[in-house]
C-alpha cells in the first residue's frame, strides 16, 4: 500500500487549494480514505474521512461547509478540496487509509492499522 499526497501550497486566506491522494497497492472497496493535518507544535487532527461502500463523508467541525472530501476510483486518487482556507488551516495535511471500507477505528483515533502517505504542506497567509 502506497499513498502520495500532492497539491500542497503557499495561498491567501480566502483562497482555495485541492490536494491529491494517488494510491497504489489496494482498491478504494477495501479501505475507507482520510485526511488528518498536523501544524507545528500541535497534534495531528482528524479533517474528513469518506467511506467507500456507501460514500458517507465525515467533517471536522473546522472545516465543516469549507472542506470536501471525494475519491475516483478508477484513476485511485482521492481528493480533499478545500475552500475559503484561513491561516489556522495552515499544516501538513495527510492522507491515510483505514482498512474499511467505512471509517472506522483510524479514522476516530487516528492510529491502529492505517497506512499513512508522507504529507503535503500547506501554507495560508492572511
Amino acid at each position: 500500500v502506497q499513498l502520495v499526497e500532492s497539491g500542497g501550497g503557499l495561498v491567501q486566506a480566502g483562497g482555495s487549494l485541492r490536494l491529491s491522494c494517488a494510491a497504489s497497492g489496494f482498491t478504494f472497496d477495501e479501505y475507507a480514505i482520510a485526511w488528518f493535518r498536523q501544524a507545528p507544535g500541535k497534534e495531528r487532527e482528524r479533517v474528513s474521512c469518506i467511506s467507500t461502500d456507501d460514500n458517507s463523508t465525515y467533517y471536522a467541525d473546522s472545516v465543516k461547509g469549507r472542506f470536501t472530501i471525494s475519491y475516483h476510483n478508477a484513476k485511485g486518487t482521492a481528493y480533499l478540496q478545500m475552500n475559503n482556507l484561513k491561516s489556522e488551516d495552515t499544516a501538513y495535511y495527510y492522507c491515510a487509509a483505514d482498512p474499511g471500507p467505512g471509517c472506522g477505528f483510524g479514522w476516530v483515533y487516528g492510529y491502529g492499522n492505517l497506512y499513512w502517505g508522507k504529507g503535503t504542506l500547506v501554507s495560508v497567509t492572511s
